[in-house]
């Protein structure tokens, strides 16, 4: 037993060796915790731990993901100034250029610099109680750096066994799979074979904060490099001075049979009467073109509203005044939804329902299916509808019609200012 476990602790001495001797052979990378700048005398500092490579004084650094150079002119290690520094050691850099660097940034050699971009091909270990889905958007955390992330693809889940690859919508806890994801942001990054430090990520719930997963960054996807944001010159707000009017997503939210579309539909007509431009998106309609390749799994049902919510974004960028009627389930897909339009352009509504009150109506009779088991993921039946815990406007149905409904929520347009002149 004695000799399997030194035979043990000498593999981990190695492979703990083995790993070092990769740190101090790869480029410079030092995430900065710690910055300042000293406009005055053209200089600047950062601090950190140094993850990867050896830096000397008169070294050129590049600072990731914003490019810009400067030279060493000092180093501190501990109290002490020092010539170089090394892997594994806290070190404060003096610049000789007083260049703008923030705490996440990721100093590097400036002749082989750490890569930039927000679309990535990553391995995944999921550690959630509830399965990972694609098109839900979830927080990165790498080193300093953070991004809101969404999985844009699920290639394939690991079956580590019997090495073998399994085709998956979604994953659960504790499987691993190889995904495509996009960041809301540039990072700057390694992949995770030519630095651990630089190349692995956590994931983390937007809501509660706590670590649902962790990634391995494989490569940056080439399409991340090959799209840019195309300049134009007329904007959203030259095509809302147009429309006489301020752009803005009216979304409403509630249960199958609250009354979200009726109520939406008549938004619409007195909006158009008054000779504003709208459109509306109803979720029935939708499913007849755009959506009519998903189901209504968790995971279609998320994919679904990441669609609609941006043809909302494109349709309020054209000036309008957007309305959606979509059940629209989980508060997370409407955070997302909210996040694509500036402040006070989404407005959420929810149309209040009780669920005994919506089964009563079952114009479409859909209750009844899901109560006899014949359709399955029916929300508030098999599938949890989580309620707005904050919007902008709340309808109780019980207390107020279609017509008072539409009444009060053209109000609040004309108190927002959206509505320009009449």
């Amino acid at each position: 037993m004695q000799g399997k476990a030194s035979e043990e602790s000498s593999a981990g001495s190695a492979s703990g060796d083995l790993r070092q001797a990769r740190m101090h052979a790869a480029p410079f990378r030092l995430p900065v915790r710690r910055a300042t700048r000293d406009a005055e005398h053209a200089a600047c500092t950062c601090a950190g731990t140094i993850v990867g490579g050896t830096v000397r004084v008169g070294d050129r650094i590049r600072v990731q993901p914003s490019g810009k150079q400067a030279t060493v002119t000092g180093i501190v290690v501990g109290d002490e100034g020092v010539q170089e520094a090394a892997a594994g050691q806290q070190v404060m850099l003096t610049l000789g250029e007083a260049i703008t660097i923030e705490p996440g940034d990721l100093v590097s050699a400036a002749d082989a610099p750490a890569g930039v971009a927000d679309q990535f091909e990553a391995s995944l270990t999921w550690l959630g109680d509830d399965a990972l889905l694609a098109g839900r958007e979830y927080l990165l955390a790498l080193g300093g750096q953070s991004a809101i992330l969404t999985v844009t693809d699920i290639k394939y889940r690991v079956n580590k066994d019997a090495d073998e690859h399994i085709a998956a919508k979604t994953l659960e806890h504790g499987m691993i799979g190889v995904c495509n994801i996009s960041l809301d942001r540039q990072i700057a990054f390694d992949p995770y074979g030519e630095n651990r430090e630089t190349g692995s990520f956590g994931i983390v719930d937007r809501r509660t904060g706590v670590t649902i997963g962790t990634g391995e960054l494989h490569f940056a996807l080439r399409r991340a490099h090959n799209i840019h944001i195309q300049h134009l010159d007329v904007d959203k707000a030259g095509r809302a001075r147009l429309k006489g009017q301020r752009p803005g997503v009216l979304w409403l939210t509630g249960l199958s049979g609250s009354g979200k579309s009726t109520i939406a539909n008549r938004v619409e007509m007195r909006l158009h009467a008054m000779g504003k431009h709208t459109y509306l998106l109803d979720g029935d309609n939708v499913r007849h073109g755009l959506n009519k390749d998903l189901g209504f799994t968790e995971a279609d049902r998320v994919e679904n509203i990441r669609r609609i919510a941006e043809v909302a974004r494109l349709m309020a960028d054209s000036g309008l005044i957007v309305l959606t009627a979509f059940i629209s389930p989980f508060r997370s897909e409407r955070r997302m939804a909210r996040g694509l339009l500036p402040e006070g352009e989404f407005i959420e509504v929810h149309v209040d329902t009780p669920l005994e009150v919506a089964e009563q109506r079952d114009v479409k009779g859909l209750y009844k299916k899901a109560r006899r088991g014949e359709l399955k993921n029916f929300t508030g039946i098999d599938s949890p509808y989580e309620a707005p815990e904050n919007p902008e406007i709340r309808i109780d149905t019980t207390a107020f019609d279609a017509d008072a409904a539409a009444d009060s929520i053209v109000a609040e347009l004309h108190r927002r200012g959206m509505l320009g002149h009449a």
